[in-house]
């Protein structure tokens, strides 16, 4: 029925170019090339040719053989059949692809009634889109009105359609970012070093501990030494105390510091030299 349709579409835009029905209807078998259209065509030209007078005298009549010969005998109880089933439903087409079907399929079965058309486009629509027209808190359409129902779809699966362009180009955006260099400095890799390195690196023991001390404890060698309880802390003899102590002045007991102490007010004592020694007494002439 498309192919009748097109056909009388271009005509009426093009009529100038036809001269009369039988070109018009000549024009449209030049489209029947195959199977069974060509067959047909071929058996109108051979009646002309045996009869001498063409079979198909008016664009009516072209019509009419038409439908009875690329249509169902029982193409009224086909299309009811058809929507009686689920063969219509959307599933993955577009609201405009399924309403287009949908009218030609109820137009070819002969559906008026209101109540009927609503039932049967709500039950092939998309589950979705069935329950958010049926669950409208308001403006909800008429179950005897499909014209509005056929709108209410429309702009649902419209936004729909829009929701899931704006999600892809989202997507792809995402993807599409250059990836930042990490802040992190990049790690040695081992496996790159020379064999004799790779030995030296993997084998390398930890530091020591230090034995003795805290870090920055300067005094800690000074302190593993135990101080007596009671008596001279000098020679740890517990007889008598440090002031009585008879070793008070041996450097052996001093500690690095007292000595470098000692030695630095030694060499200040040497370098005094004595009043009587620099400047000797100058001797009186005698002028006698």
């Amino acid at each position: 029925m498309k192919f009748v349709t097109s056909c009388s579409l271009y005509i009426c835009l093009a009529l100038e170019q036809f001269y009369d029905e039988q070109e018009r209807i000549l024009w449209a078998l030049t489209f029947f090339k195959d199977n069974h259209a060509a067959k047909w065509s071929e058996n109108v030209f051979y009646q002309e040719a045996d009869t001498g007078v063409f079979p198909i005298p008016t664009w009516g009549d072209f019509e009419q053989q038409f439908w009875v010969h690329f249509f169902s005998v029982n193409a009224e109880a086909d299309t009811v059949n058809a929507l009686e089933g689920t063969f219509y439903h959307q599933e993955d087409q577009t609201v405009d692809n399924y309403l287009d079907s949908f009218q030609t399929l109820v137009s070819n079965a002969g559906y008026t009634d209101l109540w009927t058309l609503v039932v049967k486009f709500q039950r092939g629509l998309r589950l979705g889109i069935q329950n958010q027209i049926a669950t409208m808190p308001y403006g909800r359409p008429a179950n005897t009105d499909p014209n509005v129902w056929y709108r209410a779809a429309w702009r649902i699966d419209q936004v729909r359609l829009a929701n899931e362009a704006f999600q892809s180009m989202s997507c792809s955006a995402l993807f599409a970012l250059p990836k930042t260099a990490s802040a992190r400095p990049p790690l040695l890799s081992v496996a790159r070093l020379p064999p004799v390195l790779l030995l030296l690196v993997t084998l390398k023991p930890p530091p020591p501990a230090p034995s003795i001390g805290i870090p920055m404890d300067v005094d800690a060698t000074r302190k593993t030494r135990s101080l007596p309880s009671r008596g001279c802390y000098q020679c740890r003899d517990v007889n008598h105390l440090v002031q009585d102590c008879s070793h008070h002045m041996d450097i052996r007991q001093f500690t690095a510091e007292q000595q470098k102490k000692l030695i630095e007010d030694l060499l200040a004592l040497k370098d005094i030299v004595p009043i009587e020694e620099s400047c000797p007494p100058e001797k009186e002439e005698d002028f006698v």
